[in-house]
């Protein structure tokens, strides 16, 4: 009995055979050894013990201490460990702790926040179907009886029950049907219900597991009509499971690109300065081991060490307030960094640009006029059909047609209807006509239609092409035709739909979002590209895209040559989705692509930023890294605005840090070998650092001028190694202006000849001078922008106070500083001056070119 009840391995992968050799129906009940009275209860019990249940597999979520440990493996905090490292190798224990504490909280905040993502995104998941509708037998003797099942105790060989609403919980093949269509656009993408019915020869196999019409897959939904159907596959032998499979090896991301680029920059610098500087003072001055602990605090002076928690600190408050205002979730925080660089944006049509429903264009007589007759007549069609063949539901055709109708279908009076049949293309309500009289109404495909109008071949010709035209207008096209017949009381069959008489055309367009051409105008001036992959026909999205004011350009097929530069591409499978979106990374885009069926999970998995709605299927939410709250543009709009917000604030920070320490080590490299002394003290470089470094986390709570939020913010680590070079080498000159001040103040007149006081004051000059670098070099703003600097600014005057008051202190004193003369504040007073005017003229000279340029650093 153990092989009656087993449930057989599958002969052919989910029902579909090698073209003309594939199972019937009843070849298919015998493999799985089932009946159309379904499976006895102890046949389930024992099926599902040996297949597992019909559940889609769990994607792992790290544990908050395997985040922490996996931040320790980025490039910034590898840095900062090598550097304490060195530190606590020449004794520098202070300088050790400071740096590990860094790398403490940045791990930590880095490990809260996406813990807290994926928190969120628990919530959000829910099953593919709870329930379904199974025939199920006590005993092989006994009739079946119809229960209401969890999903995931469905087995092969189980007959199930399809009603309007229902979502497929398995693969099956059909055995009965009644005006069943389903959505398969969480699959193939395409919009339009598709008619699905029992068939025993199937399509050739090569034109798809989708297209077969006997075939139903886990993750599609009933639009209308019902049937009785034999599940095939559960579990993760789904299509639908063997989506979450696509794993494939992503690709860096625009954000981990940039990162190391930036780091291995930063760790050439750091592991070239202290032999420099050893060797340099050996040579020269000949002093030897003493000045590894300076050689070691110059190398951190150069490092940002304050970059890991600045950057986490960005990004996560920034996702906690774009998910407190507007419900978008970021599940990876690098993420949002992306999102700031997206420059081009792929998408479906069906959701985001259009609702997934249809309605009324416009009804038309054959000359192509308008004919409001012709829309009465066809709602009187989806009203009495609905009414007399106890349809459950109208389809999303029939709603279009009543809405736009209005109720003025009552003038016609019903009497039977002959429902929609997917094989025959046509629905039929008959309707008292004159004295003694019945009239036929009659609405479907118009090749089917005219195929029953007596007309001319001539003119059926020319009625077929005024079809064809509105098609390739991206309109969806039904014809309506009537025919007199005398009054009976015998029902009415598809054989009196013949002798028609055509009346017209009533043509659909897909409904526009409410928001998507705000949204796409918006996307436009902040420098994002949208282009739309969609497995729709080529007019449907170009008509979608013209009425929403997108210029669709030359729509291209899939495969097309160049199909990535095409704005339009229609007709697409989830490889040539992929396919395209992996294009635009290799060309240099920044992609983000939204997605929310299993057709689009590879192309999630190759954009630097998938993102999905929060009623996405799963696979498609579990594999993106940004999951909003309802499936519209303006969310995105905001997303990517949050994203720049962030990457500006990151990139203003290395702008300032990097060009105002690079411009330090300089200095300090040049002073070390013309001075015959140490230029600063090593603790007075690293609390100098700290001091800079503190103040510097006000970059984090910036608000970037509204001008980085117009264009992509990409770290480009050759951008930026020219932009510190310049304003680096303009901080270095403003040292040495200041060793001249000071060589007067050593050995001019009343000379003071005392280390103490070089010390002192250089400690001073740095810290104003990074105060003013703070200022002057943040993302497009500065004292001319005409507004308060707001934390930054404030920052920068504690800054400058420290930085005047420290001498005078007890703090300063052990650090080996003392107290100016008078005369010297003067001198430095004119420096910084002419320093400011220089920094903000070479400032404005660079936005001018980078604006020029395109520059988006």
């Amino acid at each position: 009995m153990a092989s009656e009840t087993a449930a057989p391995s599958p002969a052919w992968p989910a029902g579909v055979g090698p073209g003309p050799g594939a199972p019937t129906a009843l070849q298919e009940l015998r493999r799985l050894r089932s009946s159309p009275r379904g499976l006895t209860d102890a046949q389930a019990e024992s099926r599902l013990a040996d297949v597992g249940e019909n559940v889609l597999p769990e994607a792992r979520t790290p544990s908050w201490f395997r985040r922490f440990v996996r931040g320790l493996r980025d490039p910034f905090t590898t840095v900062l460990l090598c550097l304490g490292l060195v530190s606590a190798t020449v004794s520098a224990w202070g300088t050790a702790c400071v740096i590990l504490s860094l790398v403490v909280v940045s791990c930590l905040l880095r490990a809260t926040g996406e813990y807290r993502a994926d928190r969120s995104m628990a919530a959000l998941r829910d099953l593919v179907a709870t329930t379904a509708t199974v025939l199920r037998r006590p005993d092989a003797d006994l009739p079946p009886r119809e229960w209401e099942t969890p999903a995931a105790e469905l087995v092969p060989g189980d007959v199930i029950r399809l009603a309007p609403g229902d979502l497929v919980p398995a693969d099956v093949r059909l055995l009965r049907t009644g005006g069943l269509t389903v959505h398969q656009a969480a699959l193939t993408g395409e919009s339009a219900p598709v008619a699905k019915y029992a068939l025993d020869a199937p399509t050739a196999v090569a034109a798809g597991p989708y297209e077969q019409p006997h075939l139903c897959f886990q993750g599609s939904s009933v639009a209308t009509g019902g049937g009785t159907a034999l599940v095939l596959e559960t579990g993760t032998r789904t299509r639908f499971a063997r989506a979450h499979g696509v794993r494939a090896r992503r690709e860096a991301s625009a954000f981990e690109r940039s990162v190391h680029g930036i780091s291995w920059v930063l760790i050439r610098f750091m592991l070239l300065t202290p032999p420099l500087v050893l060797m340099a003072n050996a040579t020269l001055r000949d002093r030897g081991l003493e000045t590894l602990p300076f050689a070691v605090a110059v190398a951190v002076g150069l490092t940002p060490e304050m970059l890991p928690v600045i950057v986490t600190t960005c990004l996560a408050r920034g996702a906690r307030l774009l998910a407190r205002a507007h419900g978008v979730i970021v599940k990876r925080l690098p993420a949002l960094h992306d999102l700031g660089a997206v420059d081009v944006l792929c998408l479906d049509k069906t959701g985001t640009l259009t609702q997934d429903r249809p309605v009324v264009e416009r009804a038309l007589d054959g000359a192509g006029q308008d004919a409001p007759e012709v829309l009465r007549q066809a709602a009187a069609i989806a009203w009495w059909t609905l009414q007399l063949a106890d349809l459950p539901t109208p389809d999303a055709l029939d709603e279009a047609l009543l809405d736009a109708a209005d109720g003025s279908w009552e003038a016609y009076d019903g009497v039977a209807a002959v429902p929609f049949d997917p094989v025959r293309r046509l629905a039929t309500a008959v309707v008292r006509g004159g004295l003694g009289t019945h009239t036929l109404l009659v609405k479907g495909a118009p090749e089917a239609v005219l195929e029953r109008c007596a007309v001319a071949p001539d003119e059926w010709e020319r009625l077929l092409a005024l079809a064809a035209d509105q098609a390739r207008d991206g309109l969806r096209v039904i014809a309506v035709a009537a025919g007199d017949r005398p009054a009976r009381t015998r029902p009415y069959t598809p054989a009196d739909e013949r002798g028609l008489t055509f009346r017209g055309f009533v043509t659909f367009r897909d409904a526009l979002a409410p928001t998507a051409a705000r949204a796409l105008r918006d996307l436009a001036a902040r420098g994002v590209t949208v282009r739309i992959l969609t497995g729709d026909h080529p007019g449907t999205a170009a008509r979608a895209c013209r009425d929403l004011g997108l210029d669709p350009g030359e729509v291209r097929t899939a495969g097309a040559a160049d199909d990535h530069t095409a704005t339009v591409v229609a007709r697409c499978t989830p490889e040539d989705k992929a396919r395209i979106v992996t294009a635009l990374r290799r060309a240099g885009h920044t992609v983000g692509f939204l997605g929310d069926g299993v057709n689009d999970v590879p192309a999630l998995h190759a954009a630097d930023v998938g993102i999905a709605p929060r009623d996405a299927v799963d696979v498609a939410r579990e594999s993106a890294d940004v999951v909003l709250a309802y499936k519209d543009l303006t969310a995105i709009d905001h997303a990517v605005a949050a994203g720049r917000h962030s990457s500006g604030n990151i990139a203003t920070y290395l702008r300032v840090t990097l060009s105002s320490n690079l411009g330090n080590v300089v200095a300090m490299l040049g002073a070390g070998l013309l001075l015959p002394f140490l230029p600063m003290l090593p603790a007075q470089v690293l609390a100098q650092n700290l001091c800079f470094d503190a103040a510097q986390l006000a970059f984090a709570y910036d608000r970037p001028a509204p001008g980085v939020l117009t264009r992509p913010t990409v770290l480009r680590p050759r951008d930026f190694l020219r932009f510190i070079t310049g304003f680096g080498l303009l901080n270095a000159v403003a040292d040495l202006a200041t060793f001249a001040v000071l060589g007067l103040a050593l050995y001019g007149p009343d000379p003071l000849d005392d280390e103490a006081v070089f010390h002192s004051a250089w400690f001073t000059e740095n810290l104003l001078t990074q105060s003013l670098v703070m200022v002057l070099l943040r993302s497009g703003r500065g004292l001319a922008a005409g507004r308060a600097p707001g934390p930054v600014g404030r920052a920068a005057g504690v800054l400058a106070a420290l930085a005047l008051l420290l001498p005078f202190t007890p703090f300063g004193a052990v650090l080996g500083m003392t107290v100016l003369p008078m005369g010297y504040y003067v001198l430095l007073a004119a420096v910084l001056a002419l320093y400011a005017l220089a920094l903000w003229a070479v400032r404005a000279r660079y936005g001018r070119r980078a604006a020029a340029g395109g520059d988006h650093l």
